[in-house]
């Protein structure tokens, strides 16, 4: 309820901001619309006053909120999917918020678009809709038709995006300076930890995986994970990827990346003693990996985030 009550306010606010600036600037109209099963989704309010029959409520973007529940189910999502992909098809915009995805994808329409949601709901998404291409580093991904936002309160930057879409930048620019928000921007990536994927079924690789994470990621060679695995070393390669996503040197990393994350969040270690405690003897190669797994450097994770 946050994101639908906090988007209408959101543009609202725009709206005046825009109008403050030039009178016949666009208006922003909003409509909550309810689904109940299978009849077709009803509007509940309208920021105009009296809800528009239904003929006449076709809309330029449909936001699919996010939610506290699990994920909507595929035999909940049929009606509401099939419906969508009208809305889609007369030329409205769908985007989703958060498990908004879930309902998303089962519209069809993803099948090799790159999308997001929440970083901690990518294994179930993977397993789902195994043909889309999930990306959960990125808090938005802006695909013109179809745009998804991450996170539960990504509901701002997708807001943001849709105002810089309709009524422009500066408008954007201002209305997110009187909210006090950052401009669209952000990464999840940010914000996500590292959760490994140990519920692939595959003993020989989870043993690899146990002594990655028991030393955190500092012992990597391959002829030890191998030999811990009780595998030929090709085979260990080609199965550790197929079984948790990533290779075995990367999925080092970000074990050792994780604890460094830890460290500059919770201690007052400078970053080459932090780099050295996770394993890395080159302060400069460790900022590097540690910039591309998390999006910012070392620094500046820990003047964003120091507890």
């Amino acid at each position: 309820m946050s994101a639908v009550l906090g988007l209408t306010d959101l543009f609202e606010l725009a709206g005046r901001i825009a109008r403050d600036a030039n009178a016949e600037a666009p208006r922003l109209r909003m409509r909550h619309l309810q689904a109940d099963g299978a009849a077709t989704p009803v509007a509940v309010f309208d920021s105009d006053g009296a809800a528009p029959p239904p003929e006449q409520t076709r809309c330029d973007v449909l936001i699919l909120p996010p939610s506290l529940e699990p994920p909507i189910v595929s035999e909940a999502a049929m009606p509401l999917a099939g419906w969508l992909r009208e809305r889609h098809g007369e030329g409205t915009v769908l985007a989703s918020i958060c498990a908004g995805a879930f309902l998303l994808g089962e519209t069809g329409l993803l099948a090799g678009r790159a999308v997001t949601t929440h970083w901690t709901l990518a294994a179930a998404f993977g397993d789902r809709f195994p043909d889309v291409p999930l990306d959960t580093d990125r808090l938005i991904i802006d695909g013109g038709d179809i745009i998804s936002a991450g996170g539960l309160m990504a509901w701002t930057d997708l807001g943001l995006k849709l105002v810089e879409r309709f009524l422009g930048p500066v408008v954007m620019a201002r209305t997110a300076r009187m909210l006090l928000i950052d401009p669209p921007g952000r990464e999840q990536r940010y914000y996500s930890g590292f959760v490994p994927r140990l519920n692939h079924g595959d003993a020989a690789i989870l043993k690899a995986q146990h002594l990655l994470q028991a030393n955190e990621g500092k012992e990597a060679r391959l002829s030890v994970l191998a030999d811990e695995a009780g595998l030929e070393q090709r085979t260990f390669l080609r199965r550790f990827q197929k079984a948790t996503g990533l290779t075995a040197t990367d999925y080092a990393q970000r074990l050792r990346v994780a604890k460094a994350q830890e460290l500059l969040q919770f201690g007052q270690l400078p970053v080459e003693r932090v780099a050295w405690e996770v394993g890395y003897a080159d302060p400069g190669a460790f900022r590097k990996i540690f910039l591309r797994i998390v999006g910012l450097s070392p620094t500046e994770y820990r003047q964003r985030f120091h507890a």
